[in-house]
């Protein structure tokens, strides 16, 4: 169950807090409905109580807060506005990369695509997906990783109304198997058609907290509902008395002969109707509007059965054949009325009682559509009386309540952390979409085109000619390339948090930044051995074995390059994860060797820095034995990389970065 307490947000200059101290339960088994106006704070309550915002209040789901749950995802399914995916990314590949992420078998989003009925379009992009489908594969994200609870902002907002039903039933099936769902919506009628117990919240405060059926009772807007066989022409009528006499009323057309009329009352629509001869078949007040097609509240199924509400009256069914509107009996093609209907030439006022009540509804046959439900209405002095229906006349067959959509199956997940999940993720993360590959692939193409340049012009020494290295560029590409390609591993998490269902913000954690560091090395050393293997092979085709010779010195040098490639990778990685923008952590890449680079060199052309040759030497005489396969060669190569400006620039850099990265992470952990 849910437990809030106190939700309080913080201040917004001189404008009252958007929520203020706002407390509820949602209980586990139950669908539990967050009602109010636009801006009447139900955004807000949900995210204070799932620590996406700043204020006060704490929130227990199943006792614990969201901080203290070592898997929120796990134990709270988040839907809040549209799916957070790269729109490159397939259906399928985005849920196995959440599967990584949760350490849930990569077979379960074959499940829960299933579930939701996305298998046809598992291999579609995020980006091409309709309003409906989004929110279907949203669904299918919360339910992932098996969760107790489920979170919904406005889940069926903008929804046709056969997904809508669809997307209800399965909250239903979720709360009949023992889970808790809590939703937001500003509609009154999906409230008390859907949940069992309505929160409504007023200007940022909890203005009432009721069952569905006291809500429905209480506070829903009563209207007068109308039967006749002149539905239009009254219609007509009752809206030019309206503005004639400056009132508010509306009238819809409920399809068929029925009309609902805001804003009067019977007695007005009866008189009205008598004024100008027409003939009405039911004249009713009606509470619990909740439009056509709905059915009984949560909590009523014994209602239903027994087809009976004590003290109220049952909303006539519509009719769809003339002959039931005239008053002649009704065959066995027509629907079910409610007994009580008039039927006669005049209209007939007077202080009956209720109408017979009856639940002769049948169930909607779309999937994932749970049993409908009867409105409630009440029967004042207005009713009609008449001739009933005769009792042999033959009444269609209720069909049977529609099945509780079918939910993916329970499944068991290790509660250790495995080391590769962050692994498994970015790997799914990082091949997933073709912005690495197309990056690739432009990285080699400008190398070698730059490397032929220098050759044709000449005066390139070998090393840089081999890099594609311009004097008059601060990086080559292929180190660009990585730095892009490591800023891409942390700003699209940012720009598209696939992991913001488990806290709304993207982790600063220690396995989630190695895994991606790893990556990224790996990832810049492939682009680094790719970029010389083609600049090579360019200037062996274009201008001969002459410009393709191995320099003597080439162990310091691939040294120099594979920690250049790597190092301008792990800055776009650390500096993006910092300051969560792509652009800026490849703007960190670009910064060192334009700005660290000069101050490392001017410090190092200082009379009091000390070199550090001879340094193999000294370390071999300290530790007393012999490096096995010439490592003091290895090791002065490393040495020489890290004296250079740009290697001390680079390691200054990243160590600078890393502080940082470590910082924000503890200060978020604190908070």
């Amino acid at each position: 169950m849910i437990q809030a307490f106190g939700l309080t947000s913080n201040s917004r200059k001189d404008l009252p807090p958007a929520v203020d101290d706002v407390s509820f339960e949602a209980r586990a088994g139950r669908v539990t409905a967050l009602l109010g106006a636009t801006g009447a704070g139900k955004t807000s309550a949900l995210r204070l109580m799932l620590e996406l915002q700043q204020g006060r209040g704490i929130t227990y789901f199943r006792g614990r807060p969201l901080h203290r749950i070592a898997h929120p995802s796990r134990e709270v399914g988040v839907l809040m506005g549209d799916v957070p995916g790269h729109p490159a990314r397939t259906v399928r590949g985005h849920l196995r990369m959440l599967c990584a992420a949760a350490g849930v078998p990569v077979r379960r989003a074959d499940e829960v695509l299933e579930v939701v009925g996305l298998v046809s379009l598992r291999d579609e992009r995020l980006g091409t997906l309709s309003r409906g489908m989004d929110r279907r594969l949203g669904l299918a994200c919360a339910l992932l990783a098996d969760p107790h609870t489920l979170v919904l902002d406005e889940p069926a907002d903008g929804l046709s109304s056969r997904e809508s039903r669809w997307l209800h039933g399965m909250l239903r099936a979720h709360a009949a198997q023992g889970g808790t769902v809590l939703f937001t919506t500003s509609e009154p009628k999906e409230a008390a058609r859907v949940a069992d117990r309505v929160v409504t919240l007023e200007q940022g405060r909890l203005a009432a907290d009721q069952e569905a059926p006291e809500f429905a009772r209480t506070r829903l807007r009563p209207r007068v509902a109308v039967r006749s066989p002149h539905a239009a022409r009254l219609a007509a009528l009752l809206a030019k008395e309206a503005r004639a006499a400056h009132r508010s009323v509306e009238v819809v057309r409920e399809g068929g002969n029925r009309l609902s009329v805001y804003g009067s009352t019977c007695a007005d629509v009866g008189e009205a109707a008598f004024r100008h001869g027409i003939l009405v078949h039911q004249l009713a007040d009606e509470t619990g509007d909740m439009g056509p097609g709905a059915g009984f509240f949560p909590g009523e199924e014994g209602a239903r059965n027994s087809g009976r509400f004590p003290g109220e009256a049952v909303q006539a069914g519509r009719a769809d054949a003339a002959a039931a509107e005239s008053g002649e009996p009704l065959g066995a093609g027509g629907d079910a009325e409610a007994d009580g209907e008039a039927h006669g030439d005049g209209l007939t006022l007077g202080n009956s009682g209720a109408h017979d009540d009856r639940a002769a509804q049948a169930a909607k046959g779309v999937s994932g559509d749970q049993a409908s439900r009867d409105t409630h209405q009440e029967a004042r002095g207005g009713s009609v009386r008449g001739g009933g229906r005769d009792a042999s006349t033959p009444v269609k067959a209720v069909k049977p309540p529609a099945p509780l959509p079918p939910l993916p199956p329970p499944i068991s997940v290790r509660s250790a952390p495995g080391p590769l999940r962050p692994l498994r993720y970015e790997l799914r993360r990082a091949t997933g979409i073709s912005t690495g590959f197309l990056t690739t692939a432009a990285v080699l193409v400008a190398s070698a085109l730059t490397a032929v340049l220098l050759a044709r012009v000449g005066h390139t020494p070998q090393a840089r000619l081999l890099a594609a290295w311009p004097r008059e560029l601060p990086l080559p590409p292929a180190a660009l390339g990585a730095g892009l390609l490591g800023a891409l591993a942390f700003g699209d998490e940012f720009r598209h948090p696939a992991l913001a269902a488990d806290r709304g913000t993207v982790p600063r954690r220690l396995g989630l930044l190695t895994a991606k560091l790893l990556v990224a090395a790996v990832t810049a050393l492939a682009l680094a051995l790719l970029a010389v293997g083609c600049d090579a092979e360019v200037l062996y085709l274009v201008y001969g074995r002459e410009l393709t010779e191995v320099p003597g010195d080439w162990l310091a040098l691939s040294a120099s390059w594979f920690g250049l490639v790597i190092g301008c990778a792990w800055a776009g990685v650390l500096a993006a994860g910092i300051f969560r923008s792509t652009t800026a952590g490849l703007a960190a890449v670009v910064a060192v060797p334009v700005l660290a680079v000069p101050l490392v060199q001017k410090a190092l052309e200082g009379a009091s820095v000390r070199t550090a040759a001879g340094l193999p030497a000294r370390l071999r005489e300290d530790f007393l034995f012999q490096w096995p396969f010439g490592g003091e060669r290895y090791l002065a190569g490393v040495v020489r990389v890290i004296t250079q400006p740009v290697g001390g620039a680079l390691t200054l850099s990243l160590t600078a970065l890393l502080c940082a990265y470590l910082l924000t992470s503890l200060r978020s952990r604190v908070r």
